[in-house]
């Protein structure tokens, strides 16, 4: 299977342009990308990296354009209105019939967007959190999600120092994991993006089986 561009709207009528590729019924994998103001988009070294570790797996994938970036509608929300991106976009897979679980996994301004949503939408059913901003935001909302979440930080992050992380994963509720990449920034540089690919495989077998073939 390869990706096909499609285009779906977000729950506020934005019109927002993606990446979809059909899976083996395993599950479907939404992926969020850093932040658009920054240059963040679905093409991103990062996101490109997990959507390949999904698809490996046997999980539909889509990944897309937040509002404002791209072909997509609209302008930059604050990480508020993105929300309704994301939501939209569970929407679209839902409409598509794609099976759960329903994985959200989002980089940096993504993992923002992810966590916020996982308190108000009851679809997400596992969050990958690729470089939280700790520093940026306090992800309280994932204090009260319930399955399974994976975070992923480089050691020389600045903006998500380990001290902080320590004590954020540590009041985390389980199911939970924690990958550190050695030697590497908040932003994967120096080809240092393909460090998600395992840890990320891992947990999706772990927690849903993953490719059986």
């Amino acid at each position: 299977m390869h990706e096909s561009p499609v285009t779906f709207v977000s729950r506020d009528a934005v019109v927002l342009e993606g990446l979809l590729e059909k899976g083996t019924n395993k599950g479907a994998v939404v992926l969020l990308h850093p932040h658009p103001l920054y240059g963040g988009e679905m093409r991103n070294p990062v996101i490109k990296a997990l959507k390949k570790a999904a698809s490996e797996e046997g999980f539909t994938t889509l990944r897309f354009n937040f509002r404002g970036v791209g072909k997509s509608g609209g302008s930059y929300g604050e990480g508020i209105k993105e929300k309704e991106d994301l939501k939209g976009a569970l929407d679209y897979l839902s409409s598509l019939g794609a099976e759960r679980p329903f994985v959200v996994a989002g980089y940096s301004f993504g993992s923002i967007v992810a966590a916020r949503t996982s308190r108000e939408d009851q679809r997400i059913d596992m969050l990958v959190l690729v470089s939280p901003p700790l520093l940026m935001d306090g992800f309280e909302e994932v204090m009260a999600f319930k399955g399974p979440k994976l975070v992923i930080v480089g050691d020389r992050d600045d903006l998500c120092p380990l001290e902080k992380l320590e004590q954020w994963y540590r009041d985390l509720p389980e199911p939970k994991r924690l990958h550190i990449v050695e030697s590497c920034d908040h932003f994967y540089s120096w080809g240092m993006h393909i460090a998600v690919t395992n840890p990320f495989k891992e947990f999706l077998r772990v927690f849903c089986g993953g490719n059986v073939s």
